[in-house]
């Protein structure tokens, strides 16, 4: 997971099974990068399930295993000191589980419902959101026009007063409507999918095209700072026409 240019150790795997862990100390001591080993990703596309599904209704609710997060198509395992080798045993026993109750689903199907997988599974290793840049900051909220650093700590206590906020629905069209006609549509919160659990808009952001792409495009249910039923939540224009006013 960790491209060679940063590996200097050349260490491939923390594990070796004929002389144990003793390589990852060797990778944290000198590597630019390392790869956490308590945590486990797993890529669970192939298998035609999404990781919400995955998690919910094939760990939780037939193993009792609950898991800390998932992205479309994985899901994260944690481990800690208190976890115990017969919760592991536990684990890899139900990921066999599933691995043959997948194989068997899909030997058992007919052509059509083969389709379906087939499809399934290249809506989720192939035909992924992509990763939106960062587009800008408002004009109101940067100290020099020649750089691109907004005043992240102005955007957001603007935000406290409801008079300098207002939401629009991108569902509807009504904030893709506002900005064909000319208005920068400004965020006046952060905007966060899990996953990936990073902001894709932070306040004082201009709202851009690829940005919308992509929240239209994700399938997740968790996006802190969005309300589904109203929308996002953004600078009214008087707002950002004196925000050292606000």
């Amino acid at each position: 997971m960790v491209p060679e240019t940063y590996r200097e150790s050349k260490v491939d795997s923390f594990y070796d099974p004929v002389t144990g862990w003793n390589q990852m100390e060797e990778a944290w001591a000198r590597d630019e990068f390392v790869v956490d080993p308590t945590r486990v990703t797993i890529a669970i596309g192939a298998t035609g399930v999404d990781g919400d599904a995955f998690k919910n209704e094939y760990l939780m609710n037939k193993y009792g295993i609950q898991i800390n997060k998932n992205s479309r198509n994985t899901v994260l395992f944690m481990t800690n000191i208190g976890t115990s080798r017969g919760a592991i045993a536990y684990l890899l026993d139900v990921l066999i589980k599933l691995a043959k109750e997948f194989e068997t689903r899909w030997e058992e199907s007919s052509r059509p419902e083969r389709k379906i997988i087939e499809h399934r599974v290249h809506s989720l290793t192939q035909e992924l959101p992509p990763l939106p840049d960062f587009s800008r900051f408002h004009g109101a909220f940067r100290q020099c026009a020649d750089t691109p650093q907004g005043d992240i700590r102005c955007a957001y206590f603007l935000a406290y007063d409801e008079e300098n906020t207002e939401y629009l629905r991108f569902d509807n069209g009504a904030l893709q409507a506002e900005m064909r006609q000319g208005r920068d549509v400004v965020s006046a919160s952060f905007v966060i999918p899990y996953p990936p659990g990073f902001p894709v808009l932070v306040p004082g952001q201009v709202v851009s095209e690829e940005i919308l792409a992509f929240l239209q495009a994700l399938d997740v249910k968790e996006i802190h700072g969005y309300r589904p039923e109203l929308g996002l939540l953004v600078f009214t224009e008087a707002a950002l026409v004196d925000p050292a006013a606000g």
